[in-house]
């Protein structure tokens, strides 16, 4: 009976140490690969010769919430550990990671991460990874040498160059603030250790290598595309008059939740009604009524890569004919800009944008003067850009939503950009726009939010469908409301 016993409690034992192998928090990141990452390193080593990047990582919040590293710092390394400091050495052609060492108390509380010792260089692909203590004595042999570093403040979940440039003027500007920056403290201590040091910025060198995306990063792009788009579209399924827009955007979150996501990549923009002509409109506390447009933007944070996705939508299914010959005239036009996408320069395809647009004005019906009058800005405002040949299609989209970018004459394979131009009515505060997320191919583009409806067919026909809201709209202390 024993020996019978042994076999069956041994498969247990093994079977438990196995899971709570596989229960263990990951050590990096799955992201990318790591050989990505040591290619982005080995890229800049090339672009500063015998100079040093020193970088420090994001540091830890006052609050109980998830880590989340700094772009700048996640794109080179994949590491998430805060408090960090890469070192890549153009002279040496090396790179060191300094980390803090192992707490077991942390630990106990929160699981391991990546530490000195625990196959860190193995798991990370950098060439060495050293205790942040360390990185004191390695701060004063830099002295003589250039050293670049990150002018620009760190930006994480949420966060974008343009928002943190404004945050950073607005500090400096308050009197009872005007501390200065992480970086620019960065930058002191390195001067104070190491004299004679010469200190540079990375950022342009780092943001011209973000700008064209490699097919791992496509494929980060096109899932945090796609959950972006079924957000919406569910919340399009659970649509009613009556619906707050925060319960909509509430749909949304539970779809990013349950894809994945570790946040948001901007906060929800749910406007209904006239709340739409502020562009970045986000209280989303106004009550939807019967014949409300709503206009929903919106995208997650997904393994440090994020979209931007907009879509339209009358709140009760169907469009009235006003809305419909509106909607409908933006559309062509909208559509005439995507599929004028190609590589090349802005002012060139601007151009053959403006010569798609005037057919399409040519051939519409209008019944409005009005509606008339506001396309024909819309495409003038084209025609300005063509002719002046500094137009832009769009803003740059990757790690963040309006993603980095140094000047470029073209467009080129593997670049990703948003178009999101708006046809307003400014006296009515009527405000019409929708986005896609567009990749640009060898050929042409990629509209890698195709899948979500943008035509007044498509629309009513998903809004048809059964929504996730409808599911519980029963259930006790909710405020949905039926069509």
């Amino acid at each position: 009976m024993k020996t019978k016993c042994i076999l069956p409690l041994m498969v247990w034992s093994l079977l438990m140490v196995a899971a709570g192998a596989f229960a263990q928090p990951p050590l990096f990141t799955d992201a990318l690969l790591k050989e990505e990452f040591a290619a982005r390193r080995a890229r800049v080593m090339q672009e500063i010769g015998d100079a040093v990047v020193v970088m420090q990582g994001a540091t830890e919040t006052p609050a109980y919430e998830r880590f989340r590293q700094s772009n700048q710092f996640f794109y080179l390394t994949g590491v998430e550990v805060p408090r960090a400091i890469l070192v890549i050495d153009g002279r040496a052609k090396s790179s060191t990671l300094y980390i803090a060492p192992r707490n077991e108390r942390m630990e106990r509380s929160e699981g391991p991460i990546l530490t000195p010792g625990n196959d860190a260089e193995r798991l990370t692909g950098i060439d060495r990874v050293a205790a942040r203590d360390d990185f004191n004595d390695v701060a004063k042999r830099l002295a003589g040498r250039v050293v670049y570093t990150t002018f620009r403040g760190e930006t994480g979940s949420a966060g974008t160059p343009d928002r943190e440039a404004s945050y950073a003027r607005a500090r400096k500007a308050d009197v009872w603030d005007g501390q200065p920056s992480r970086e620019e403290w960065f930058q002191s201590k390195l001067t104070q250790q190491a004299a004679g040091v010469q200190i540079k910025d990375v950022d342009p060198i780092v943001d011209a290598m973000r700008l064209i995306k490699s097919p791992r990063e496509i494929a980060l792009v096109r899932e945090a595309t796609r959950i972006a788009g079924e957000g919406i579209m569910e919340a399009m399924r659970s649509a009613a008059p009556g619906m707050y827009e925060y319960e909509l955007a509430a749909i949304a979150d539970y779809i990013f939740r349950k894809n994945n996501t570790q946040g948001i990549g901007y906060y929800a923009l749910v406007a209904a009604g006239k709340n739409a002509a502020w562009p970045h409109y986000h209280a989303s506390q106004t009550r939807t009524r019967d014949g409300d447009m709503v206009l929903f933007d919106y995208a997650p944070d997904y393994k440090y890569y994020t979209s931007d996705v907009t879509r339209m939508f009358p709140i009760n299914g169907k469009f009235t004919p006003e809305q419909r010959e509106l909607y409908s005239i933006y559309l062509e036009l909208y559509q005439a800009l995507m599929a004028s996408i190609r590589p090349g320069r802005a002012g060139e395809i601007l151009q053959e944008v403006v010569r798609k647009m005037d057919l399409v004005m040519a051939s519409y019906r209008f019944t409005n003067p009005q509606y008339k009058a506001a396309a024909t800005r819309f495409v003038e405002g084209f025609r300005a850009q063509a002719a002046s040949d500094r137009g832009s299609l769009g803003h740059m989209v990757g790690m963040e939503v309006h993603d980095v970018t140094v000047p470029f004459p073209e467009l080129k394979p593997g670049m990703i950009f948003t178009i999101e131009p708006a046809l307003t009515i400014p006296e009515d505060r009527v405000y019409i726009r929708l986005e896609d997320v567009i990749l640009v191919t060898e050929k042409g583009y990629e509209n890698m939010s195709a899948f979500a409806p943008m035509d007044v067919a498509g629309i009513e026909k998903l809004m048809a469908e059964t929504g996730f809201a409808e599911k519980i709209a029963r259930k006790p202390g909710t405020t949905l409301s039926p069509r």
